[in-house]
């Protein structure tokens, strides 16, 4: 829209467009802070109700503004050639790029960042284009410091919600964010609201001494909607640590608002060029269904075409038509609203008089085609009609199917969507969920072999078709389809891990870590493919090769946030396995650091299982390298957390295992003695390790001869003392 300067002298035009109350609502925005509290509160209560809404709305007012400005550069051949850079070259190469993104899907996302990043902007320059508009129409002539000034305002503010946008990593799958540290993008932004201030200060106060406050109203107003905008936004995000959506932000009631007020202006422009010239009249219901008709011809057809002919994904592609209508828009607008355009300037802030003189004669010819289609044939009329009709009624079908789409849960509503759209990812995977829930499973597996050959780039279906799946045991048909899936996406780090796990239960243990290693290539902050590796090679007897994926695993928790690490338990459980290795592969300093790692986390944690477990492992591992009296010590430690679990089974172990190594120290025998018969009393009288601490036991009992007989009876006057002990009480 209007963006830039004009120097023309201009005699006391009027300052309003229409109405004072329609320009103020309507044109300066005025209406936006009720309209976004609206919108903002009603639609957490209720996301269906306006979502349906504002698609409906989009058919009234978004759609036609795109068609605008389509009308005002290729409605006469003077102005298809004036832009012909726009009109052809620019629009051969937006038909080409999404041509291109539907057969190369990682480029959406790229085009997508630009569209959403690029929004804000265009309404900053319409705003600005509007605001200059009404200040030269309320009589004032902005000297160039001062355009200057506001100008730098207007993108500052816009600045501003860049830098909210492209802050931190995004969540939103469609956006690449830039990733701007949070530390630098809060004092950058503290730095651009002063200078926001000063712009707007210097540059406003002046325009104030030019004219009076009445007249200066309009652009106040739009001065004031800018801030609402582009900055309020921000301004909560800064106070309740709020992050402004990106996707919604950009297209959600803010572009319902920007799109009426274009269609605010452009039709006071078309009616004035209209009437301006050869006695033409206006004709605003002709004008508006051409825009309206017009603009469902942009979006519509196109998403549909493409999915039920080529069977492209149709969420995909009506994502890849809105970005890039929208780019070609943004740019087709700013080559031809210019009021340094002294056409434009006339027929929009100057009197009747310099209308008359800036007009010209050659705003009627256009192609013999374009001109047979827009005349009174009565053929033509008919060719008009029926394509308007059509038009209509496609925009009401795809109505219908946003409607059913929204549905979530309804089986019905789901399949009639699917029925209208059958490549239609996001819907075939809400109607494959609502079929598994109502007991449908084979319409779930349809739903889902639909969703994934419309759109075989996206994992969700995939994810979702494998788990189902999985979890009816079959097992064959989800390793077969898997490995067909990495065919076509590779680096699918996901699949790729699921068809290894799968790989391993067949036994294809080779397949299975080819897949993981490359899971690590594609991704290597994946911890969990650490951990697949480690096991496996642990029990192929490949400890080192273990030992290092145990290790990288803890390296890379260690840098992650608190709240993103494994439970406690399960990183003990996983020293634990380091450990053991450090231990099978005579690294004994390695294995005692580690088991000492696991038995400090386990006591902080307060999980006494593992505490004693860490242990025992200890101890053993010290009794071996002959560290007598740190292995009695952790032994003693291990049994006396045994006696607050309340698990005979781990109490026995632990006792069975401190009587061998008392034993092999030399300790008493009597203490050994009753150490064994304590494990056996732990025990049920069928228990597989009772047969072991038996035959050790009998081998005492004839050492100890008499003495065993009184020790069975009472031994815990030796299981205290046993615990009480201290390494220089071992026999020589």
């Amino acid at each position: 829209m209007p963006s830039t300067k004009h120097n023309a002298t201009v005699s006391e035009p009027a300052v309003w467009v229409y109405r004072p109350w329609l320009d103020l609502i309507v044109g300066c925005g005025a209406w936006s802070l009720p309209l976004m509290g609206l919108a903002y509160f009603s639609s957490a209560a209720s996301t269906l109700t306006w979502s349906v809404l504002f698609y409906f709305l989009a058919l009234f007012l978004n759609y036609p503004h795109y068609m605008a400005t389509i009308y005002r550069a290729y409605h006469t051949e003077e102005d298809f050639r004036k832009y012909r850079i726009f009109t052809v070259h620019i629009t051969l190469l937006v038909v080409l790029t999404a041509i291109f993104t539907h057969f190369w899907v990682g480029v959406l996302p790229w085009i997508f960042t630009l569209y959403l990043t690029a929004s804000p902007w265009h309404y900053s320059g319409q705003n600005y284009g509007l605001f200059i508009m009404f200040a030269r129409r309320a009589g004032t002539q902005p000297s160039l410091s001062q355009r200057r000034c506001i100008y730098a305002a207007f993108l500052i503010s816009y600045a501003i919600l860049f830098l909210n946008f492209h802050t931190g990593p995004s969540a939103d799958p469609l956006f690449v964010s830039l990733n701007i540290p949070s530390r630098i993008s809060a004092w950058a932004q503290a730095v651009l609201a002063i200078a926001f201030v000063g712009c707007s200060s210097f540059g406003l106060v002046r325009l104030v001494y030019q004219g009076t406050v009445r007249k200066l109203i309009p652009s106040l107003t739009l001065f004031s909607t800018q801030c609402v905008w582009f900055l309020l936004p921000t301004l909560l995000s800064l106070i309740e640590r709020y992050r402004v959506p990106q996707s919604r932000y950009s297209t959600g009631v803010l572009a319902l608002m920007h799109s009426a007020q274009y269609l605010w202006i452009t039709s006071y422009y078309a009616k004035r060029e209209a009437t301006s010239t050869g006695g033409r009249t206006w004709r605003p219901l002709a004008y508006f269904s051409l825009l309206i008709t017009g603009g469902i011809a942009l979006f519509i057809p196109g998403p549909w075409i493409s999915s039920l002919i080529f069977h492209f994904d149709f969420t995909r592609s009506f994502l890849i038509f809105t970005a890039l209508v929208n780019i070609h828009h943004f740019i087709l607008d700013g080559a031809i609203w210019k009021l340094r355009d002294g056409r434009i300037a006339a027929l929009l802030v100057s009197s009747r008089a310099q209308i008359a003189r800036a007009a010209t004669e050659s705003m009627t010819r256009t192609t013999s085609a374009l001109r047979w289609l827009a005349g009174s044939d009565s053929i033509a009329r008919k060719v008009r009609t029926a394509a308007a009709l059509a038009l209509l009624a496609w925009g009401g079908l795809d109505q219908l199917h946003y409607y059913f789409a929204l549905q979530d849960g309804n089986l019905v509503a789901l399949k009639r969507a699917a029925l209208l759209t059958p490549y239609d990812t996001p819907v075939e995977t809400r109607l494959a969920h609502a079929a598994l829930e109502d007991g449908k499973p084979e319409e779930s597996v349809t739903a889902w072999e639909y969703a994934i050959a419309a759109n075989p780039a996206d994992p969700a279906p995939r994810e979702a078709f494998l788990q189902y799946l999985t979890h009816q045991r079959q097992f064959e048909q989800a390793y077969l389809l898997s490995g067909n899936w990495l065919k076509l996406a590779p680096r699918d780090t996901a699949l790729l891990i699921n068809h290894g796990i799968l790989a391993q239960q067949f036994g294809h243990i080779d397949e299975a870590e080819r897949n993981w290693q490359k899971a690590l290539v594609v991704d290597p902050s994946q911890t969990v493919v650490d951990l697949y590796l480690a096991a496996a090679l642990d029990r192929q007897g490949n400890f080192d090769g273990a030992i290092q994926h145990y290790e990288s695993f803890l390296v890379k928790i260690a840098h992650q946030p608190v709240s993103d690490r494994p439970p406690s338990a399960s990183l003990i459980s996983i020293i634990l396995k380091l450990a053991d290795c450090e231990k099978r592969t005579s690294h004994p300093d390695q294995a005692l650091q580690f088991y000492g790692m696991a038995q400090t986390l386990a006591a902080q944690t307060h999980e006494a299982k593992l505490e004693s477990f860490s242990l025992v492992g200890q101890a053993s591992l010290e009794a071996a390298l002959g560290q007598t009296d740190h292995s009695l010590h952790h032994y003693q430690e291990a049994i006396q957390l045994d006696d607050k679990l309340n698990d005979s089974n781990i109490a026995a172990t632990d006792w069975y295992m401190f009587a061998l190594f008392l034993r092999k120290a030399r300790f008493p025998s009597g203490l050994v003695y009753a150490s064994l018969i304590k494990s056996q009393s732990l025990l049920p009288a069928d228990a597989s390790g009772r047969s072991a601490a038996s035959q050790t036991a009998k081998e005492l009992e004839k050492e100890l001869g008499s003495k065993s007989v009184t020790i069975r009876r009472n031994p815990d006057p030796l299981l205290r003392e046993a615990l009480e002990l201290s390494s220089r009480v071992s026999q020589p």
